[in-house]
């Protein structure tokens, strides 16, 4: 008897079941004790919603728009690692779904098919995600590849200059899969005599140098909108309007870089205050519910992208299971906009959530 798959957490499950453990654990594991592994999808918890009735909501529109692009709706595929590993289609699978799902793909620098077999596969509209190398010279080359290929915008990973420490890789001594991308540009197979060959190679190549100034080198290799990937604060929120970038994304890098750093959505508010309106701020980590979505939106962020998730419904179900997931996702914010009395994205207020802070200050 064939179970009907019916929310995200379901496709997780599948995933365990058919991944190898070493692979389950790099794409489910996070750095150290794990402790905002779990915050950042407890965090969506404990917000409450302050539902409005008696409101037409017969007609329920879930569009948007990012940098000038049209999506269906405020969920973007967030850039994830090694999508071969997944399923055999990889990165080209993902970019199906995310092109019939009318929805932006950031692919990752890491992936396992290249920038031109993802572009070709398919129409889409797609960001590409950097990490800047020692060696400038390759991350210029992935980044102008990118630009020839149609992709709109680059999104710098700026939480990484040295890999978090990721005690299941280390301990199931993760191998990485062969990075086409690389071809010809970077050797990319480290051996590591302790621990996970992705610890080697990321101490190997990350420019731990990279600093505000680096924006001005980035922005005189394309002619692509930057946007920052892991602002967690308001002063680094502040520094990205000055130096120029087109937005940032409120991210802890999945809570696989620093544990104890807090849950996105816990300072979305911090960074969207700070930001005044002047740049569009995204949100990534712990969205597993179509309610998290709503709640990221009220708290300021105009659209979210999901990565485990992407991976689970990619491994237990190919392209159609990234569709799904997108799906399910999307009829979860739909149903839970008619339940609170919003027919567009945009009446999706502050008003219609209350934070733990809020709960706390009403008892004193």
């Amino acid at each position: 008897m064939v179970v009907e798959v019916v929310n995200v957490s379901e496709f997780q499950q599948l995933a365990k079941q058919i991944l190898p453990k070493m692979y389950y654990d790099y794409f489910t594991g996070g750095a150290e004790d794990e402790h905002t592994l779990k915050e950042n999808v407890d965090a969506f918890r404990r917000i409450t919603f302050r539902p409005r009735v008696l409101i037409d909501v017969s007609r329920i529109n879930l569009s948007t728009n990012i940098l000038g692009y049209d999506m269906s709706s405020p969920i973007m595929v967030a850039p994830t690692a090694f999508h071969s590993l997944a399923h055999s289609e990889g990165e080209v699978a993902t970019a199906k779904a995310a092109a019939a799902s009318n929805t932006i793909m950031v692919l990752s620098y890491s992936s396992t098919r290249t920038i031109e077999e993802v572009a070709s596969s398919c129409n889409g509209i797609r960001f590409f995600q950097l990490y800047v190398f020692k060696r400038r010279d390759v991350s210029a080359t992935l980044v102008q590849r990118a630009e020839r290929n149609g992709f709109k915008a680059v999104v710098l990973t700026v939480d990484t200059p040295k890999l978090g420490r990721r005690w299941r890789d280390i301990r199931n001594k993760m191998v990485s899969p062969q990075l086409k991308n690389f071809d010809g540009l970077l050797a990319t197979e480290v051996v590591a005599e302790n621990g996970s060959n992705l610890e080697a190679f990321a101490s190997q190549t990350l420019d731990s140098s990279l600093n505000w100034n680096d924006i001005e080198w980035l922005r005189s290799i394309t002619n692509l909108p930057i946007i920052l990937k892991g602002v967690l604060t308001a002063e680094d929120a502040v520094k990205a309007v000055e130096v120029g970038v087109a937005g940032v994304i409120v991210s802890n890098h999945g809570a696989r870089q620093l544990d104890f750093v807090p849950a996105t959505i816990s300072v979305l508010e911090e960074v969207v205050q700070a930001v005044r309106g002047r740049i569009p701020v995204l949100l990534d980590g712990g969205i597993r519910r179509g309610t998290d979505v709503f709640k990221a939106l009220a708290l300021g962020a105009q659209a979210v992208l999901i990565g485990r998730p992407v991976i689970y419904g990619l491994a237990a179900k190919g392209q159609y299971g990234v569709t799904r997931v997108i799906e399910m996702l999307r009829d979860e914010l739909e149903l839970t906009m008619s339940l609170c009395g919003c027919c567009s994205v945009k009446d999706i207020t502050r008003n219609h959530v209350r934070t733990e802070r809020e709960k706390l200050q009403s008892l004193l």
